[in-house]
């Protein structure tokens, strides 16, 4: 299990309400979770080792958001 970070443009409720059925659905990851308080929009994801960080960063921008790893 590994932790990746993610600096988003996901700024609320309803853009997390916008990405939580992709994300669900992706093979690998455990949990995740969006800091909408920090200015840098913080995403947390909890993943399986042979998760790829560019498909998060794909499967964001399909929905039209932005992901930067950190």
């Amino acid at each position: 299990m590994e932790t990746l970070k993610f600096k988003t443009n996901i700024k609320c409720g309803g853009c997390i309400a916008t990405v939580t059925p992709s994300m669900n659905n992706l093979k690998g990851v455990e949990k995740w979770e969006v800091d909408t308080a920090n200015p840098d929009k913080i995403l947390t994801v909890q993943a399986q080792n042979d998760l790829s960080p560019e498909l998060i960063i794909s499967t964001l921008k399909e929905k039209g958001y932005q992901a930067e790893k950190l």
